[in-house]
């Protein structure tokens, strides 16, 4: 038998849901470790770093730390678009005003709504291209023309979806265990 506690706890956790969800439907987080083992071929260059991707509207904001690049300044720098893992794709987004140091940080945000691609890219094909692993960020220079790191740029997991797997967890654990207990 259900008490009115338990329709009152099932409404209001419906309710976070409902409202967690909606708050963070509009941005899109994704991240890419980048080493020379990814790259392709790959090297063994000690150097690494990591992109961290957040695309709100048609604004995507960008930040990279890299360390450690042993083939000079970075050349150049960018996300380039759509191939699979282990296979080469031309340049999509271009990095301007790169730092040109071996160790360092970058930001920048694209409004990809004006932003001009390059390699016959698109906003659409690079959202989708992001959401399925196809696109890649790199770093060049002297040593590397073809790049010194290099990492896939995957989705990551909202707060708000980690939030909700959790609280979904402890009320499966929370119904198992009192079937257990019967």
């Amino acid at each position: 038998m259900t008490t009115w506690k338990q329709h009152l706890t099932g409404c209001a956790l419906a309710g976070m849901m409902f409202f967690s969800s909606s708050a963070l439907a509009d941005t899109l987080t994704f991240a890419a470790l980048m080493s020379g083992a990814n790259e392709t071929p790959p090297n063994a260059s000690p150097a690494t770093g990591i992109a961290s991707l957040s695309l709100t509207d048609d604004l995507l904001a960008i930040h990279i730390e890299y360390s450690g690049l042993i083939g000079g300044n970075p050349s150049a720098a960018h996300i380039h678009c759509c191939a699979a893992i282990g296979t080469n794709a031309p340049v999509w987004v271009p990095f301007d005003d790169f730092p040109t140091t071996t160790s360092g940080t970058y930001d920048i945000t694209i409004d990809l709504s004006t932003f001009v691609f390059s390699g016959g890219g698109t906003q659409a094909g690079l959202i989708a291209g992001m959401n399925n692993g196809t696109a890649y960020t790199n770093i060049h220079n002297a040593t590397f023309p073809g790049g010194e790191i290099r990492g896939q740029i995957v989705p990551t997991p909202e707060p708000g979806t980690l939030l909700l797997l959790g609280t979904g967890a402890a009320g499966l654990a929370s119904v198992l265990r009192r079937r257990i207990r019967i």
